[in-house]
């Protein structure tokens, strides 16, 4: 498969940026969607209006039935600054749409949002000031290392070659979108990031390239460890094999909550960039977008973690929106990145 020469420039040009500066990445997509309201007849469209199972919360099936909704998400975390913004893929793998009876078009869901968010990116983008979409890669509902049972602790409901064949297929049809890099990302289990990255790896065996590869895991509660047992230290040092631009943390937590967690990885992974993107603080129904913290707090507890040298990449998760994205860029900008020793990504590009 043959890429742009401008699609290698741009991923060339980002690990240098990352040392020159923090770089934004978008904030939730999910949370931008439910402010659209969107019925069954939305999530279905013409294609899929005669399919057998409910559609209706199916955000992977959107850039096929609603492809405006997604672009004018994208457009709006551009408009709000981000440097990075990540595809509408989180659950499009043939593992995760078999729950909707959409498995055999998983491939084209990756695709279409791929294209979706280069055009957007694209659009947004300057010479002087490139925009990059990730390839997002989320952990599928099947985990490959825990129990569905607790009455049986060694079931499984997937196996890591089911998970490595979906995350392939996923990679590619990304790949074939437009994307500049990937983003494994909530990882939960990390038996499941590893089939993730085996499968891109396997991927840029076959093509030739060499995209860079974000990882970023979830601490899923005050014990500092991701679900599947281990503590961030520990994380980092099962996945640092696979060479990423960066390691981070999403999802879970609220930036306070996540500080200490934030720190630690920043400490044990010191050859490679550090990226953070937590949710807008705890859940609060109340809330116009269901989560407790304004823009103007998780901005400032973002621009904390960037005064104390722990990131290179900041953002936000669930319940972020455009507003959160633009005081975090807003305030980041004045502070340096962390900084990072013999970095592991270095030639990586020409390998």
């Amino acid at each position: 498969m043959s890429r742009p020469a401008t699609a290698y420039t741009r991923a060339t040009r980002l690990p240098a940026l990352l040392a020159q500066r923090i770089v934004v990445i978008d904030g939730a997509m999910g949370t931008m969607i439910q402010r659209y309201k969107l019925t069954e007849a939305d999530f279905r469209g013409e294609r899929f209006a005669d399919h057998p199972k409910d559609l209706r919360g199916n955000n992977d099936l959107l850039p096929l039935t609603r492809p405006d909704v997604i672009r004018t998400i994208h457009d709006q975390y551009l408009a709000a600054g981000a440097d990075i913004i990540e595809t509408n893929t989180f659950g499009a793998t043939s593992v995760a749409q078999e729950d909707y009876g959409l498995a055999h078009v998983a491939r084209e869901l990756n695709v279409a949002a791929a294209r979706i968010a280069r055009a957007a990116a694209d659009a947004a983008g300057t010479p002087g000031h490139p925009r990059w979409v990730a390839g997002a890669l989320g952990p599928t509902p099947r985990t490959a290392s825990i129990s569905p049972d607790v009455n049986d602790p060694g079931a499984r409901n997937t196996s890591f070659d089911e998970l490595r064949a979906a995350y392939f297929e996923q990679a590619s049809g990304l790949l074939e979108g437009g994307v500049d890099l990937f983003l494994v990302e909530t990882i939960f289990d990390t038996l499941n990031a590893k089939a993730a990255i085996f499968a891109i790896d396997e991927l840029m065996e076959q093509t030739g390239e060499r995209l860079p590869v974000i990882i970023s895991g979830t601490v899923t509660d005050a014990s500092g460890r991701i679900l599947s047992g281990q503590t961030v230290p520990a994380f980092w040092h099962s996945v640092r094999h696979a060479r990423p631009l960066a390691v981070g943390l999403n999802c879970a937590l609220g930036a306070a909550v996540m500080r200490p967690y934030i720190e630690e990885l920043a400490k044990v992974a010191g050859d490679t960039f550090v990226s953070c993107y937590p949710n807008a603080g705890l859940p609060n129904p109340m809330s116009e977008t269901g989560f407790d913290e304004t823009p103007e707090v998780t901005g400032r507890m973002l621009a904390e973690f960037a005064e104390a040298g722990f990131v290179n990449i900041v953002g936000g998760c669930c319940g972020t929106t455009p507003e959160h994205i633009a005081e975090i860029a807003q305030r980041v900008s004045a502070y340096r990145p962390r900084g990072r020793a013999d970095p592991l990504f270095t030639g990586l590009l020409a390998a």
